[in-house]
């Protein structure tokens, strides 16, 4: 598969580069957006190629850390808040951030609901009319976007990481546990930990699926979980905000945490007083994050 990608705009940015992409995918079939931060360890590289990145081939790869963001939110979004930049320049890490949807796909009702469409990809692809001809998110992270991670990107294909929040904290844990090998780390922030249970999940699933919740199953952190064992040895790391309003009703971090236990998966779940849903609190631990996954994939 050939990529060739558009580049949109950089920024100098903690001695290396932030910079934002545009290319036709081809497991979309739309034009697709993503932001990576490339390392100062890239910097000889990114100097000599400040339009496509193809130059950058050949002279070393580094770890790649993707961030899967959550509802309503672009390839934008998590580069602009969470300050993550400072800490993959200390560590090396190059960071990908896909955008949440497909874009312009024209499917009925896709722009009617923030938590369904455009802007809330859930990570899957769907299977029903309509929306399965676009909405093909899974395969466009784990595959297409990986290949351009490692193929135009000088990215590590055996050290890669995921992370995300909310919905994309869900889709960091499932996408993590559906493709075995691929990612050598895991973790979230506020993830939606049970969508079979809570209504962002029967929404979308719903919609995306259809009415067999044993398909639905196949994408439920909590129900993966249950059934391996020990799929990640070195552990996985979740925060979550005990002020958050979403907690009660969305998230159900206990199930993860029962099915961890019963999959033997350690399992650093922290729960902080005082911290909500949005990016001031995933900037308060972005830093533990960044470091943990620096530890697995060096």
């Amino acid at each position: 598969m050939s990529h060739s990608l558009e580049l949109l705009s950089e920024h100098r940015c903690f001695d290396g580069w932030q910079r934002f992409y545009k290319h036709e995918s081809q497991a979309i079939g739309l034009p697709m957006r993503f932001s990576v931060y490339l390392p100062p360890q890239l910097q000889a590289q990114a100097e000599k190629d400040a339009t496509s990145g193809a130059a950058l081939m050949g002279q070393g790869k580094v770890p790649v850390l993707f961030f899967l963001a959550g509802l309503t939110c672009t390839e934008e979004t998590f580069m602009i808040k969470a300050g993550a930049q400072r800490y993959a320049a200390e560590h090396g890490l190059m960071l990908i951030t896909p955008d949440t949807s497909p874009r312009g796909a024209g499917v009925e009702g896709e722009t009617d609901h923030w938590d369904l469409g455009v802007g809330a990809g859930f990570y899957l692809d769907a299977t029903q009319p309509g929306w399965n001809q676009n909405y093909r998110m899974e395969s466009y992270v784990t595959q297409e976007l990986f290949e351009i991670a490692t193929q135009v990107l000088p990215g590590d294909s055996q050290r890669m990481g995921i992370f995300g929040h909310s919905m994309g904290g869900h889709g960091a844990l499932t996408l993590a546990l559906r493709h075995p090998g691929k990612y050598q780390s895991v973790s979230a922030f506020a993830p939606i930990c049970a969508p079979l249970q809570c209504p962002w999940g029967e929404k979308a699933f719903s919609t995306y699926l259809g009415a067999d919740k044993a398909v639905w199953a196949e994408h439920d952190a909590s129900v993966l979980m249950s059934k391996v064992r020990n799929p990640y040895p070195a552990g996985i790391l979740v925060d979550q905000g005990l002020a958050d309003n979403f907690l009660p009703t969305q998230l159900y971090p206990e199930a993860f945490e029962q099915a961890c236990q019963q999959a033997g998966q350690p399992l650093t779940l922290r729960r902080h007083e005082g911290y909500d849903h949005g990016y001031y609190f995933i900037a308060t631990f972005i830093q533990d994050h960044m470091e943990f996954h620096a530890r697995h994939l060096k």
